[in-house]
Formats: C-alpha cells, sequence, structure tokens
C-alpha cells in the first residue's frame, strides 16, 4: 500500500503480519530519501514503490537501530548507493555509515531530535519548513491499542527500554511545529499533530 500523507511525502507499506504493519517514508525533493529501512527482505518492496513514484533515493536517514527500521538497510545501500546517516550510539555489523548525528543537528531537510526511551539511541526528525515531522517509535498512532485514529498514544511498555524517559523525551518535541506526525504502527496524524502532540504531553491536571 502506498500513500502521500503529505505533499511528495510517501507512506510506504513493505508488510502485514501479526496484525503489525511494517513501513518506510519517502521524501521526494532536491535529495530523495528514505527514512528508514524496513525488515530484511523487503528491499524488493521498497523498489518496487519507488518504481511506481519514479524516485530514486540518494539518501537514508535511520531513526533507530530496531530490526523493523534497518534490517533492509544493506540491500537497499547496495541496490542505490545510498549516502546513509545513522544516530549516535547506533552500530549496524558489516556498515559504516556516512554520517552520524545527534540532538539538534541538521539531516538533509531534518533537524534531529534524540527522543530516547522507546530505545536509546532514537531520534525522530522534524522538517518545520514542510510541517511534518518522523516521530518514529517515540509515539505509536492510537488506533494501535484500540482507540479512534488521529491521535498519538506512547508506545507500549513491552516495546520500551524505559517508558518514562519515552514520556519525558516527548517535552522536546512540543517545542517544534509541524501539521504531520508520521509514526511507524498504527495510523499518522495528519492534521494538528504538534497541537495533538501539546495535548497529550501537558494534559490537564499535570504535576
Amino acid at each position: 500500500m502506498l500513500t502521500e500523507p503529505a505533499t511528495d511525502v510517501y507512506d510506504v507499506t513493505l508488510a502485514e503480519f501479526n496484525g503489525g504493519r511494517y513501513r518506510l517514508f519517502v521524501f521526494d525533493g532536491d535529495a530523495p530519501t528514505l527514512v528508514d529501512a524496513g525488515l530484511e527482505g523487503t528491499t524488493d518492496a521498497v523498489a518496487d514503490a519507488l518504481a511506481d513514484l519514479g524516485i530514486e533515493p540518494e539518501r537514508l536517514v535511520v531513526t533507530h537501530g530496531d530490526g523493523d527500521h534497518v534490517g533492509g538497510l544493506p540491500g537497499l545501500v547496495e541496490r542505490y548507493d545510498l549516502e546513509t546517516w545513522l544516530p549516535e550510539g547506533l552500530d549496524i555489523d558489516g556498515h559504516e555509515p556516512d554520517h552520524q548525528f545527534g540532538d539538534g543537528d541538521d539531516v538533509g531537510r531534518f533537524t534531529a531530535v534524540h527522543t530516547p526511551g522507546h530505545a536509546s539511541e532514537h531520534h525522530s526528525l522534524v522538517d518545520e519548513d514542510s510541517g511534518v515531522a518522523v516521530i518514529g517509535d517515540a509515539l505509536f498512532g492510537a488506533d494501535s491499542r484500540g482507540l479512534p485514529e488521529g491521535h498519538f498514544v506512547l508506545p507500549p511498555a513491552y516495546y520500551s527500554e524505559d517508558l518514562h524517559t519515552a514520556e519525558e523525551s516527548l517535552e522536546k518535541l512540543v517545542e517544534y511545529d509541524f501539521d504531520v506526525g508520521l509514526v511507524y504502527h498504527g495510523e499518522s496524524v495528519t492534521e494538528d499533530a504538534s497541537e495533538k502532540l501539546d495535548a497529550f504531553v501537558n494534559f490537564a491536571g499535570k504535576p
């Protein structure tokens, strides 16, 4: 499945199993960019989607090191000779990245925001000029927990290194303005995303 949650931004579903949907995001522009690499074995699915879009990617940016985000990296780098950007603290066996980044760094069109908790090296990526943020796994879509879509929830503790840290990390994202918040599990928030995030973080009665 291929959708366009924002102009020249594409949500590419690579696989669906065990009730989960595995995806990556494609940003078209001067330096067409993949955000995350999908699962091992999904390289052909990525290539098919890119062919349908008529996009030849030049850059791959990784949010964190879970297998559904980096499993396809070797195959994609080999196929497209991609410039790779990995967050500080993430090592992928057999791959030497072209760049590493940390909190506040410019990563192409994005500003990197360190949002640990789900994973210690986790970064979200914000493009305020286009009003789009790749939240990564710092948040899930609310429908992933049986709630109406169009809002965010924290990832389950089962999938998080430190859920308390994951919640604290969201304070950084509230400082940015974006209309679309892209997540990997559940449906993304495509309207008023930063306002909904602010309401989630700064809930009524918060100490």
